[in-house]
């Protein structure tokens, strides 16, 4: 299915960020980067552009985008920007004689409303509009700006920026067919310019359905309120359901924070990764020193890693530079820190008791720790699968043995670390294999 993106305003609320609003960034991606890529991940792969004010500045950044990203991209050029957004839409008439996705160049959505959205149904006459019903509850819309629609039996029945009577906005997604541009060209004999022109002609002879988003989230990148509001609302989606205790509540809201600092740069999440696991290392080097003062830098420099940790992901996730071998990699490193810190508080309680007992001790936490890695992944699956997407459950991983690390140091009782991880990381285990058993 081919993708048409209007993105030839100006978008003079948002100047100060940039002199062309496509190209101004957001956490890291330029707006219609962010849009283009969201698409591609749903599904779709070939893209159809709509470019007016500073469009040749726009256009030569989407050469060496689709370059980069090997993305087909086809520009159309719009000479009458200033008017009516349905001008954009109608340009495309002569490459589009299919059912198509339209998007807004300055609309940030969840990827998830596409992916039901472009498995749809539509008569060869008809559109169907993605509508957010959550009219009470979504503090992401600008009111006085959005485009209200009227619902009724399944169909819209209005829509506009100033109707009295609404039920739902309109997010700027459709699934549309090609009578959207004579639609478009009946409501200019009207002097109606605007796509909302063109689905009220549908919607007046019952052409327009509508689709509903649920608990997906959209936002219209307009001005510098919802510019805020659009980084607030992507560096919240970065919390995982697979999050420990520490994660959620104290690594993850540090690490969002230096995230969105490393989002300007071209530091790659694979290099966030290996720097994590230096820090770790670096902590174990100071376990097998000895000393207290070394024992509490060394779990410090792991607390570190552990914050450091969760950057890779967040900036793999904001930058669309997710990749298996990134994860694996991740995970990878993630081991080989454990064993090592693991192993260096291990020989630290060894010579500080010089009891036997402790090695074993320390066996039982290395060999619980690597466990605990190993079963994650059948259960993570089992709990998305019962709950669903987006619901967090509980968990007990990495994230809390470091902290237990970083606590235990800190009064100076690796002995009790060993213990303690041991304990509760082969606990953890047989809770999982008790669930996974019940679960079949």
């Amino acid at each position: 299915m081919k993708c048409l993106i209007i993105a030839a305003g100006r978008g003079s609320r948002l100047s100060s960020r940039g002199d062309s609003k496509p190209l101004i960034p957001l956490l890291g991606l330029a707006l219609i980067e962010r849009v283009i890529l969201t698409a591609k991940k749903s599904g779709l792969t070939d893209f159809y552009v709509v470019t007016g004010y500073n469009g040749e500045k726009v256009k030569r950044f989407l050469d060496g985008f689709s370059q980069n990203r090997d993305i087909k991209i086809t520009h159309i050029t719009n000479e009458e920007w200033e008017k009516g957004n349905g001008i954009s839409v109608l340009k495309a008439k002569k490459l589009l004689n299919e059912n198509f996705i339209l998007l807004m160049g300055d609309h940030i959505f969840d990827e998830s409303i596409l992916v039901r959205l472009k498995n749809e149904r539509i008569a060869d006459d008809e559109v169907m509009l993605a509508v957010d019903y959550n009219i009470e509850t979504n503090k992401l819309v600008d009111v006085n700006d959005v485009t209200k629609v009227l619902v009724e039996e399944g169909r819209i029945s209005d829509i506009g920026k100033n109707i009295k009577r609404y039920n739902a906005y309109d997010t700027g997604i459709f699934l549309c067919s090609p009578a959207i541009f004579s639609a478009i060209e009946e409501s200019l004999h009207d002097d109606d310019s605007f796509l909302s022109g063109g689905i009220r002609v549908l919607a007046s002879k019952g052409k327009a359905k509508i689709f509903d988003i649920k608990d997906g989230y959209w936002i219209d990148v307009d001005d510098e309120k919802t510019y805020k509001l659009a980084e607030k609302k992507l560096l919240a989606t970065l919390k995982k359901t697979s999050d420990g205790p520490v994660s959620r509540y104290l690594n993850r809201p540090i690490s969002t924070r230096i995230t969105r600092h490393l989002l300007r740069t071209d530091i790659t999440p694979n290099y966030v990764s290996f720097f994590s696991f230096i820090l770790a290392m670096l902590g174990a080097f100071l376990f097998f020193s000895g000393g207290y003062i070394n024992l509490v830098i060394g779990a410090i420099l792991a607390q570190v890693s552990s914050v450091i940790d969760g950057c890779d992901g967040e900036i793999a996730r904001l930058k669309f530079q997710v990749t298996e071998f990134g994860g694996w990699f991740d995970a990878v490193l993630d081991r080989y820190a454990d064993a090592f810190l693991l192993f260096g508080l291990t020989y630290y309680a060894y010579f500080t008791n010089m009891n036997f007992s402790v090695l074993f001790i320390g066996f039982l936490a290395i060999i619980g720790t690597f466990m605990n890695s190993y079963t994650a992944d059948k259960y993570d699956g089992l709990m998305k699968r019962k709950l669903g997407q987006g619901k967090h459950y509980f968990r007990m991983g990495r994230d809390v043995r470091i902290f237990i690390i970083f606590l235990g140091a800190l009064i100076n009782q690796p002995l009790l670390i060993l213990v303690f991880i041991a304990l509760l990381m082969n606990a953890e285990n047989i809770r999982r294999i008790v669930v996974l058993y019940k679960n079949g």
